[in-house]
């Protein structure tokens, strides 16, 4: 009988390639007016709901909308990524070529 080699993978390995495999991702467009964005920035506001480019009404923390902030307001595509429970979101501009 001829054994075949096998590839073992060390543990963490396994679980971050799980993890990747069950993020789920949001692609969606904002344009948010300064003016618009002091409700956010003041608290009167804590959360942001979208309609992704797929057709899902997204939620998330206003807060995740800081780092984009110009003098314009924040504009532009982004795509906003999150575990398989929908927890941890992280936010980020997105590519042209996404």
């Amino acid at each position: 009988m001829r054994l075949r080699p096998s590839l073992t993978l060390p543990l963490s390995c396994l679980l971050a390639f799980d993890t990747i495999r069950r993020m789920n991702r949001f692609e969606f467009s904002l344009n948010i007016s300064p003016e618009r964005y002091l409700d956010y920035y003041r608290g009167l506001v804590q959360h942001v709901v979208v309609q992704s480019t797929g057709g899902r009404t997204l939620q998330f923390p206003a807060s995740l909308l800081r780092k984009f902030i110009t003098p314009d307001g924040i504009q532009g595509d982004f795509v906003l990524t999150c575990d398989a429970d929908f927890k941890n979101p992280e936010l980020r501009r997105a590519l042209r070529d996404e």
